[in-house]
């Protein structure tokens, strides 16, 4: 396994490199207390990641009907990141708060994740 955990930080060498750093946000809902009949405040939880932002291609919009026009491909290094992105997270990026849309594809050879690719939508 050690070839794929120096190619998971092979990948993030080169994401950094080349990509820019991209926040993964979490909001977790804030609980009901039925004590005072009120719901606490959310919790947000932000993570930086590395990540390379590009464009479909049309061979990708030929053969899958699920993207939309304006949709992005978000690839991230796995390497550094405590727990996957989920699809209820956030990605915001270049300012911009975009939502992940199902799929979301993980690179994981013998068990070791190397990046997750997501389409984004604004």
């Amino acid at each position: 396994m050690a070839f794929y955990d120096e190619m998971a930080v092979m990948a993030l060498e080169l994401i950094t490199e080349l990509g820019q750093p991209v926040t993964l946000r979490e909001t977790l809902k804030g609980v009901y207390d039925p004590a005072t009949g009120k719901t606490g405040p959310d919790t947000v939880t932000d993570r930086t990641a590395q990540g390379i932002l590009l464009d479909f291609t049309g061979q990708e919009f030929q053969n899958n009907s699920l993207i939309k026009t304006g949709d992005k491909k978000l690839k991230i290094a796995a390497s550094g990141l405590s727990a996957p992105p989920s699809l209820l997270s956030k990605v915001i990026v270049q300012g911009k708060t975009l939502s992940i849309v199902p799929p979301m594809k993980e690179i994981n050879p013998a068990g070791t994740p190397l990046l997750y690719e997501l389409q984004v939508r604004s």
